[in-house]
């Protein structure tokens, strides 16, 4: 077992997790100990999901209305002020 600072760690984080792969790796910070683990695992990504058009999406607006209506409230503002 090999117990390292916080420190040292953050210094070489790399020469760490690979060790970590043999042999068991302790990190010591503020009194406490952390045990750096190796282990793999398969990562199942989720079915990409496709949504139907609900009235939520019915009731949006592209980026050029948005825009559009932005730069009339903006003009909208300077002209008050004058």
């Amino acid at each position: 077992m090999t117990i390292i600072s916080a420190k040292e760690f953050n210094s070489n984080q790399e020469k760490y997790f690979t060790m970590a792969v043999n042999e068991d790796v302790c990190i010591e910070k503020d009194n406490n100990m952390y045990h750096l683990m190796y282990k793999t695992f398969d990562i199942q990504y989720p079915k990409q999901i496709i949504l139907e058009p609900d009235d939520n999406l019915r009731r949006g607006i592209t980026t050029e209305e948005l825009l559009e209506k932005i730069h009339g409230d903006i003009r909208n503002k300077f002209a008050s002020r004058i």
